[in-house]
């Protein structure tokens, strides 16, 4: 075992990834997720001005 090929072996290195043209369909589900996420945005929005939904309460355990 010499000292150049003792240790761990790099692993070699992944080509990169060619940046591909996109199409119509895939420019309309980009935009769709786009308006889906503000709309999710926009109602956590609204569900973080409201208080809590139940009207809370003591909690009876149901003993005696």
């Amino acid at each position: 075992m010499s000292g150049r090929e003792g240790g761990k072996k790099k692993p070699l290195k992944a080509p990169k990834k060619d940046s591909k043209d996109m199409d119509e369909d895939d420019v309309a589900f980009k935009q769709k997720q786009k308006e889906q996420q503000k709309a999710l945005d926009a109602a956590k929005a609204n569900a973080s001005k409201k208080g809590p939904l139940v009207g809370g309460g003591i909690k009876k355990s149901g003993k005696k």
